[in-house]
């Protein structure tokens, strides 16, 4: 796999950083995480008046082969159906991006259908879906590989437009699926509490998931052995869009951009991002918990505070860009509050 040079940080800033948010107008601390996101967003940019610039969202499209198995819902023509959908301006990805006034990049990493002819699609296709990882891994290396280019690619192509911050969310059937397996195997919790309802599983269909999902995994362990690694099991189990989203994970951070992290999908991507490079989740800003089984045990085992928990589920990046408001307030708090000083006010704690 490619690699990144990504360094935490540093915390020259940091003291000044701190004073100049504990002297603004206000009894100190009584802003809560937006303080917190202040001092982090300012020394990811080393100064004390960071600016949110040209925000961009990645959505990155792929199908998967585990869907042959029945784990979701969900048709796999779902997954074309709705990239064409954003395209047209239609999804809640496409609505948050106008609230908020996001560059919105529509990728095409291995939908399982032709989508090269659709106006608003970038077509950077490896395949058409992710092989079956019940019988075999679901990419080669060389996929792997073009896949976490293809998301670094695209931070280049946004910072180079002047992004400070980059978002990402994803659309691909059965994507749950890989991404519970993650979680079980990154953070040696039993698989059976990492599987959810996906987009709306009932009992007797988590049944089967689970039980499909664990003789993947044990056919995993016996071809691949014990010393399989971090490389290896994200290229068994997962998806060409999951993978890109980690290569603009690890990019964003190597040019030390702020990253907003969305649900259970793209937190599960964040976690192998981190198995990779454990100084990347410095320029994480997770956005919330999500309504998916084994979400809010994730983001706890990783030590990721998420800013909001509305019981969404939708992927797509939605409920990160949700959280967008919260941090642009963060930012312009450092910015535009006044201190006592210069408002002449008698400090008052």
């Amino acid at each position: 796999m490619r690699a990144f040079d990504i360094q935490r940080p540093s915390c020259e800033l940091r003291e000044a950083i701190q004073q100049k948010i504990d002297h603004l107008n206000k009894p100190k601390g009584s802003l809560g995480r937006l303080e917190e996101l202040a001092l982090q967003i300012s020394l990811i940019q080393q100064t004390t008046t960071p600016e949110l610039n040209n925000p961009a969202h990645f959505l990155f499209g792929a199908d998967h082969g585990i869907e042959r198995e029945g784990v979701s819902v969900s048709p796999r023509e779902v997954t074309w159906q709705q990239m064409i959908n954003f395209t047209r301006g239609g999804g809640g990805v496409n609505m948050f991006c106008r609230q908020y006034g996001f560059d919105l990049s529509i990728v095409d990493v291995g939908v399982d259908y032709d989508l090269g002819g659709v106006e608003g699609i970038i077509n950077r296709k490896i395949a058409r879906g992710t092989a079956n990882f019940l019988y075999e891994p679901a990419m080669t290396e060389g996929q792997m590989n073009d896949a976490v280019n293809i998301g670094a690619d695209m931070v280049d192509k946004a910072v180079g437009k002047g992004a400070t911050i980059v978002c990402m969310g994803e659309m691909g059937i059965a994507n749950t699926s890989p991404s519970s397996i993650w979680m079980s195997l990154f953070e040696n919790v039993p698989l059976k509490e990492c599987v959810g309802a996906g987009a709306g599983l009932d009992s007797a269909g988590i049944r089967h998931k689970y039980d499909v999902l664990s003789r993947s995994v044990e056919n995993f362990r016996v071809t691949m052995g014990s010393s399989a690694s971090v490389e290896d099991t994200i290229r068994y189990f997962g998806g060409f869009e999951m993978v890109a989203a980690i290569g603009a994970m690890l990019r964003a951070a190597e040019l030390k951009v702020a990253v907003m992290i969305d649900g259970f999908i793209m937190s599960a991507c964040a976690l192998a991002a981190v198995r990779l490079y454990p100084d990347a989740f410095e320029y994480m800003i997770f956005g919330h918990q999500g309504d998916e089984g084994g979400h809010a045990r994730m983001l706890k085992l990783m030590g990721a505070r998420p800013l909001l928990s509305l019981g969404l589920r939708l992927g797509e990046g939605t409920g990160a860009l949700c959280a967008y408001g919260i941090i642009d307030s963060a930012v312009r708090m450092i910015r535009e509050m006044n201190n006592f000083n210069n408002a002449h006010i008698t400090k008052y704690f």
